[in-house]
């Protein structure tokens, strides 16, 4: 493989990546609105959005910048 694809994989892994954890992070944060830990939709509104956005990069942070065979790995 060139180092272009090689690099555009990285890439590509890493916006993966980042989407996944926002995702993760958005359901953590409904079931945490269900559970009564955080306010009603009614009242957070798009704050949850923005919080799902910093936590998703603090978990990508933690967890998945460090996976083998992840962004960076030699």
């Amino acid at each position: 493989m060139t180092t272009q694809t090689t690099e555009n994989r990285e890439k590509l892994l890493v916006v993966w990546l980042i989407a996944s954890a926002f995702g993760i992070m958005f359901a953590v944060l409904s079931w945490m609105q269900e559970s009564g830990a955080l306010p009603p939709a009614e009242e957070l509104g798009a704050w949850k959005g923005l919080l799902a956005v910093f936590t998703g990069l603090a978990l990508y942070w933690i967890v998945a910048r460090n996976i083998p065979g992840g962004p960076g790995d030699e």
